[in-house]
């Protein structure tokens, strides 16, 4: 393609830069779009690049302590100890070949899932309108944005109909701008170029023909997130993982600190002491958790993307474990989402067919957001509008409340017509006649019997707006301002009924200890009146029109006992979330709407449906390939069991290996050898990890999944602490026995506490998985399979060929009996101390 490098397109008229990107009005032809695709790249932001398979190699070796067993082991190797120092880096370079493999397979597989619900964009491609993936979009294309829209890069307005786009994302406007084909002055501002359109922004109304000009990194959104290189907002799980990790690092330091002091200070090898002292560390940090957490949330979300939820930002499933209030407008959810139009009357209640005509005159002509209201008045009778033609439209917009078109007769000279459709209170407000059968009366002489055919109507369930209208001046532009003195004509009754089985769906979810709350601007009374035909008991109701009087602290507390929020505006949403939130909550927003779009950003959890908008898609953590509350149960129960079996690695890896750890980290400066090599310490690691990999596919206990769990430092350190000193006193009686009654030598010893330490680490995991007694929770199949797999290595690791390379020696028929005897007197007491341990904590504050 022509090299086209400017900053001010915006200036130039459009002819000049569709000649100087070799385009015209009806887009490229495919062949070219793709020579332009591998020319320019994929319409990509850096931030957003999946990683490499080397960065992703590379990345399991930035472990600080394995950099300090690097360079020790290369200090070794200067010092002619090659052979073990050979050992000990293979088995780290085999530690990382495996964390690789499973996260690589993990990433390969999310990225099948999200490919799924992939944003995607609508082109002139020869001539014809194409649905592309958005990456695909080129400089040259001419995209076709309509209502809901993201926009996928930066253009050039070619043609516009009412289009208004919300930038607020770059610009900080709090109102949609609208966007024209004019020409603006080559130093205009962002907000200012009226012609352009933007990467990452929305279209909020309207429709647009836009000629791409930058993609990918050039596009202003771009340009921004590479200078600041912004990360996702830290979910409640990463933070936990972040503070597990502090303060297994302060543990780990010491550790190091003191052990290799002590054994240098006792004129034990310098090397053998830094070497023993950083592989304790190692031996004791939860090396593979990374790799861990990663095949856990991927095969959560695989399970997931089976019961019909995509997963679009993995570190969010805990988060939807985690959720225990849960938001939603009640269309879709609660009702099947079918609108349909009930009737069409006038003033005192009769059906009318003008007032059908004018229904269907607004919502046949109007171009901006497309929504089911519409959809139902065109889908019924369809009277003959051949002979009118429409002259303007004021959008629908969230403030105003309200539609209006201006239509006129084809060659008559009768006066343009407005006809206005909208929430019954804002047509009321603009008018000030009501037509009753052939007469005008003065709207205030009838407003109390429209208001109690209103409230009469509401009562039933039924969606009631307004039609006005007034004849009007012809001129070129009607703006909002010519909304006034019009004539109320009559009601348009809309009826969504409710789902089959919501109900049951409702109380699955309160066993689940979420709480359902509904967020709708429909009127108050229909919304009760949703929500007491599918059984929800109401427990309080707040409008936006009492939000609109109450401070934030207010609506802290009114908003956590309240679960339904009735007529409310998307920044209304947006507060509602917050405050839920910020009384300590976890919550999760379901919306498909453009609205809804900064309350799913807000959310802990933003939930939306396939068939949402683009815009609320990408904003969203998961998507509902159907909206069904069951479907979403099914989802946050796949999240708590995620959460579970990534938490099942943290106990039982900690615990045991805090235990081993801190009795050598005793014994080293008391004995006159080392305890265990650091070469074994390293293989005892990694045959132990090799069960762990396997806990993503563990069956999960069912009172881990009946209500939220969320993280608590405070209870893995105490957890980790009291189980590590049960496993450290069955280690100094380990050591007692070996020394002192089976008179092991140095080699025996460090032997037979390999072996004892390794199965001690295999029974742990099985009997820390689960609050139960161990063999009254099954394991998941691979966990038992390779559990068994891994203590027969251990028993059989004595008496192999290649012992000697482990420094490993032959144990007597008796010395090998004793040891089986300490584990299995170990588990008993492991599971002694567990009962004792959950009977005077309350398990479920902490997440287990």
């Amino acid at each position: 393609m022509p090299t086209f490098k400017t900053d001010s397109y915006w200036s130039l008229s459009p002819n000049v830069v569709l000649e100087a990107l070799n385009s015209d009005p009806s887009g490229l032809s495919g062949a070219e779009a793709e020579r332009r695709l591998v020319s320019v790249g994929q319409n990509l932001l850096r931030t957003r690049e999946r990683a490499t398979a080397a960065q992703l190699f590379l990345g399991q070796f930035k472990n600080p302590l394995v950099l300090i067993l690097f360079f020790a082991a290369a200090i070794s190797i200067l010092l002619g100890e090659w052979i073990d120092t050979l050992i000990v880096l293979l088995i780290v370079f085999a530690s990382a070949v495996a964390g690789f493999v499973q996260e690589y397979n993990a990433g390969n597989a999310v990225e099948k899932l999200r490919s799924r619900v992939t944003t995607r964009a609508t082109v002139l491609r020869d001539g014809k309108s194409r649905m592309i993936p958005a990456v695909e979009v080129v400089p040259g294309d001419i995209a076709i944005l309509s209502a809901g829209s993201l926009v996928p890069a930066d253009g050039l307005v070619l043609q516009a109909d009412d289009f208004f786009v919300s930038q607020a994302v770059l610009t900080g406007e709090t109102f949609p701008a609208e966007k024209k084909p004019e020409q603006v002055s080559k130093g205009a501002s962002l907000s200012e170029r009226i012609n352009c359109v933007f990467a990452g922004t929305s279209v909020r109304s309207g429709s647009a023909h836009v000629l791409i000009v930058q993609t990918g990194r050039e596009t202003v959104f771009g340009q921004v997130a590479e200078r600041l290189k912004l990360r996702p907002p830290e979910t409640e799980f990463e933070r936990g993982i972040r503070r597990f990790g502090n303060m297994l690092t302060q543990f780990m330091s010491l550790l190091v600190l003191i052990v290799f002091a002590a054994n240098v200070i006792l004129h034990k090898p310098p090397v053998d002491s830094l070497l023993f002292a950083v592989a304790l560390a190692v031996g004791m940090a939860p090396e593979l958790l990374p790799a861990i957490v990663s095949i856990t949330l991927s095969k959560g979300a695989q399970s997931m993307a089976k019961r019909g939820v995509i997963v679009r930002q993995l570190a969010s499933i805990e988060n939807f474990g985690s959720m225990d209030v849960f938001c939603t407008d009640k269309t879709g959810t609660l009702t099947l989402g079918v609108v349909s139009l009930d009737g069409a009357l006038d003033t005192r209640g009769r059906p009318s067919r003008l007032v059908s005509r004018y229904a269907y005159l607004n919502a046949h002509f109007q171009t901006g957001l497309d929504n089911p209201l519409d959809e139902a008045i065109t889908a019924g009778a369809q009277p003959d509008i051949s002979d009118v033609v429409k002259t303007e439209e004021i959008p629908y917009d969230f403030v105003r409340k309200r539609l209006t078109i201006v239509v006129k007769e084809k060659g008559g000279d009768t006066p343009p017509l407005m006809i206005t459709k909208g929430a019954l209170d804002n047509i009321l407000a603009i008018s000030t006649l009501v037509q009753d059968d052939n007469k005008m009366i003065p709207l205030d002489e009838t407003l109390a019997q429209i208001r109690q055919r209103y409230l009469a109507w509401s009562d039933q369930g039924f969606r009631v707006l307004g039609i006005a209208i007034r004849k009007v001046e012809p001129k070129q532009m009607y703006t909002s301002s010519d909304e006034r003195n019009m004539v109320f004509c009559g009601f348009l009754l809309f009826f969504d009924p409710p789902k089959q089985g919501v109900e049951k769906a409702l109380e699955n979810l309160a066993k689940l200890g979420v709480q359902l709350k509904i967020i709708t601007g429909d009127n108050q009374r229909v919304a009760l009146h949703v929500a007491q035909l599918v059984g929800m008991k109401v427990t309080g109701i707040i409008t936006g029109a009492d939000m609109n009087t109450m401070r934030d602290e207010a609506l802290w507390q009114k908003a956590e006992r309240a679960n339904l929020f009735a007529e409310v505006d998307p920044n209304q949403k947006e507060r509602i979330i917050a405050a839920l939130r910020k009384t300590g909550h976890v919550v999760g927003y379901l919306g498909d709407g453009i609205n809804d779009a900064p309350a799913l950003h807000a959310a802990d959890v933003g939930v939306s449906v396939d068939s949402a908008v683009d815009v609320a898609k990408e904003a969203a953590d998961f998507v509902l390939l159907k909206q069904d509350l069951d479907v979403l149960r099914q989802g946050i129960e796949e999240g708590r069991r995620t959460f579970a079996n990534t938490m099942k690695y943290i106990y039982t890896t900690t615990s045991a290996n805090f235990g081993n750890m801190f009795s050598m980290a005793i014994l080293s400066p008391i004995l006159p050898f080392l305890p265990l090599l650091p070469k074994q310490i390293l293989l005892n690691n990694f045959l132990s990890d090799i069960p762990a990999m396997t806990i993503a596919t563990d069956d999960v206990d069912p009172e881990l999944v009946d209500k939220p769990r969320r993280w608590d430092i405070k209870f893995i350190r105490n957890f980790m602490i009291t189980f590590g000193l049960v496993s450290s006193v069955f280690d100094f009686a380990t050591f007692g026995i070996l020394i002192y009654v089976l008179k092991a030598a140095e080699e025996q010893f460090r032997t037979g506490w390999f072996v004892e330490s390794l199965l001690t680490e295999l029974f742990i995991l099985l009997i820390l998985r689960t609050r139960r007694p161990f063999f009254k929770s099954k394991p998941g199949r691979y966990m038992w399979i390779s559990t068994l797999l891994v203590g027969l290595i251990a028993l059989a690791l004595p008496y192999v060929s290649t012992a000697e390379l482990f420094g490993f020696v032959p144990l007597p028929p008796t010395t090998m009996l004793v040891l089986i005897a300490i584990t299995v007197i170990y588990a008993a007491a492991n599971e002694l101390a567990k009962k004792t341990f959950f009977g005077r904590i309350k398990a479920s504050q902490y997440g287990i």
